[in-house]
């Protein structure tokens, strides 16, 4: 444990505001301390904290919190800041079962008066607020100041810009903190990062224009008008804020996010006279103050728990590869062969394990950053030009491109290939992070082929399925972690649309799985064995087209047929139900169980916790089998 003095006396934002400067230094440096060893002990988003870690001090120094909202955008930075304010306690509990959220939550505190775990939503969050207290709003207590924290990597989202252009017009005196370490999950790419970075690239002229800025308050009133064109002129010559301050914000810096007596001097002056939107570009390195993480290629991004001394992190051995790097390297085979595939992601290159794509095709793959939106329909435009575009996001992220999947993709039945990473529960991201919902938003546009890989040799079957399939948009998807540990082929082999397999034969009842379930089913039909029940078990492969002649078959064939999936309602369960129901199968007693997400959001634990929770793993697929068919748990009719 650290030596932490002041912070020991911290318990609130309050106690912080009690303090002399010199003790604000102090106070930085043990947060910084207590976060990476809270960090060491639970894993979890370490870099972004370490960056903000003056900046945290500053802004709870200087504003009222909670009175004021502090809004942080995506909030993965956020460590320090709850432990600023009340939390710390706690801290020790972050991304587990009952414990602490790793972003930002309403229902955890005060604190925290919007929560976050995707980007660019904070400029949004905080003109609402801005304008709620305009109105009247919230008189308990009373809003005050809105303080949005986004990166550079979130800025570059057009939901910031669409905020960005309302706040401007509205006028409203408001606070972005645009927190700049040149830096998102992966190092940022397009235009507006190249833009940020010409902001402090001429280091004098920055300093002419500060200093004029400093200056101009102290000349004698009738000569400031000239001093100001001045001023403007020198500012409209250079690149220095000139966006910013033409969306009607007031751009300030770009100011060293570390110098806390800077950070502190810029934030009071503005909090005193600021009376419309104001724009603070804060420079930080993330990962500042822990050698490890700002040596690492991702500046310490997200970490398990890790050696504090060495920063060596605790991973568990790996028995299998992961369905991340399975995808990438079965595209990376067909990509040899096929000329036409190209690859695309939003900010995600590591993620979704297109960084190895780009090292063998670097003009075939596309970063093109917090921007979900327009991946999509720069998917569709290659597509539409004669390209074979793989669109690799995440299920969760995925959902930010949403009306551009229906409108520009689905509509003009467009071939584009969706890799959708991390579906199903993943773990201590919680709720936020879920791939619960692409099963039921995707299978339910016309023309849309829907796979779930059930195993890792299976994913490499399904990139070949994707990139032979022209007519229309296609999509798998696979969980985060590692496979099931089965041999891999040589080579993918395109899978005949909408054909799912039969595992192994049983009697009385069939489960039919969809995506890596499967596993536990075939683990569930162990333990069923023992009482003299052997379940039929299929892996359907396909929520849409749907397997009609299996379906049926089980159906006809089966007291019970029970379906199982790694999404919400209205998915994969949906649909064979919609097939039994039109084909009349009910009439003819079948009971039919679909075994889906509950629909609650379920909060960051391990995934096989959040599976228990769910009642998806072995022991409530073997509880379901047993009731659907009337056997009491000791082997008896019920």
């Amino acid at each position: 444990m650290p030596n932490t003095p002041l912070l020991d006396k911290v318990h609130t934002p309050a106690d912080l505001r009690r303090l002399n400067d010199r003790e604000l230094h102090q106070l930085a440096n043990e947060l910084r301390a207590e976060t990476i060893a809270a960090v060491s002990e639970t894993g979890g988003h370490l870099g972004a904290g370490l960056g903000v870690v003056e900046l945290t001090v500053a802004l709870h120094a200087v504003f009222d919190t909670p009175r004021d909202r502090l809004i942080w955008d995506v909030s993965h930075q956020c460590y320090p800041h709850k432990i600023l304010t009340g939390r710390r306690d706690r801290i020790r509990t972050l991304r587990q079962k009952d414990g602490l959220s790793g972003f930002t939550k309403r229902s955890e505190s005060p604190y925290d008066p919007f929560g976050a775990a995707h980007s660019s939503t904070s400029i949004s969050a905080a003109l609402g607020f801005t304008m709620a207290r305009e109105l009247g709003g919230a008189p308990d207590p009373a809003l005050g100041d809105a303080i949005a924290v986004i990166g550079d990597g979130a800025i570059s989202a057009g939901m910031a810009y669409e905020a960005l252009n309302n706040a401007g017009h509205l006028g409203r005196r408001m606070f972005v903190i645009l927190n700049d370490n040149e830096m998102s999950i992966a190092p940022p790419t397009g235009a507006m990062s190249r833009y940020l970075s010409r902001l402090y690239a001429d280091k004098p002229v920055q300093d002419l224009k500060q200093a004029m800025k400093g200056a101009l308050s102290l000349l004698p009133g009738p000569i400031q008008e000239g001093a100001r064109r001045a001023k403007d002129l020198l500012k409209h010559a250079t690149v220095g804020g000139t966006l910013f301050e033409e969306l009607g914000f007031n751009y300030v810096g770009p100011i060293d996010g570390h110098d806390l007596d800077q950070l502190l001097w810029v934030l009071r002056t503005l909090h005193a006279r600021a009376d419309e939107p104001v724009l603070v570009h804060v420079l930080t390195r993330k990962g500042k103050g822990y050698a490890p993480a700002e040596d690492a290629a991702d500046r310490g991004h997200a970490r398990a728990k890790f050696d504090m001394v060495t920063g060596k992190q605790q991973k568990a051995p790996s028995n299998a590869p992961s369905y991340t790097r399975v995808f990438a390297e079965a595209l990376i085979d067909e990509a040899g062969r096929d000329e036409k595939i190209v690859a695309i992601t939003a900010a995600m290159p590591d993620g979704t394990g297109l960084d190895l794509f780009a090292r063998q095709f670097p003009a075939r793959m596309f970063d093109v950053a917090i921007a979900e939106q327009h991946g999509v329909t720069f998917c569709a435009g290659l597509a539409a030009g004669g390209m074979k575009p793989f669109c690799a996001m995440y299920s969760t992220f995925l959902q930010r491109g949403y009306d551009q999947v229906v409108h520009d993709v689905a509509i003009q039945r467009l071939p584009v290939r969706f890799a959708i990473d991390r579906a199903g529960l993943v773990g201590a991201d919680g709720a936020t992070h879920a791939g619960s919902y692409d099963i039921a938003y995707l299978a339910n546009l016309p023309g849309f082929v829907v796979m779930a890989a059930a195993d890792e040799a299976e994913l490499v079957h399904m990139v070949a399925t994707a990139v032979a399939h022209d007519d229309g948009p296609i999509a798998f998807r696979f969980p985060r972690g590692e496979g099931e540990g089965v041999d891999l082929p040589a080579r993918g082999v395109p899978i005949e649309i909408g054909k799912g397999r039969i595992i192994r034969e049983g009697a009385r009842v069939a489960i039919l799985s969809f995506g890596t379930r499967l596993g536990e089913v075939l683990r569930a039909c162990e333990s069923l064995r023992a009482k003299g029940i052997t379940p039929t078990v299929a892996d359907a492969r396909f929520a849409k087209p749907l397997d009609r002649e299996m379906i049926l078959r089980l159906a006809r064939d089966h007291e019970a047929l029970i379906t199982i999936e790694e999404g919400a309602l209205g998915g994969f369960g949906s649909h064979v139900a919609q097939l039994l129901s039109d084909e009349g199968v009910f009439d003819h007693g079948l009971k039919f169980r679909s075994m889906v997400l509950p629909d609650v959001f379920i909060d960051q634990a391990s995934p096989r916790e959040m599976y228990d929770i769910a009642a998806m793993n072995a022991p409530q697929i073997e509880a379901k089998v047993l009731a659907v068919l009337g056997v009491a748990q000791m082997g008896k009719r019920a």
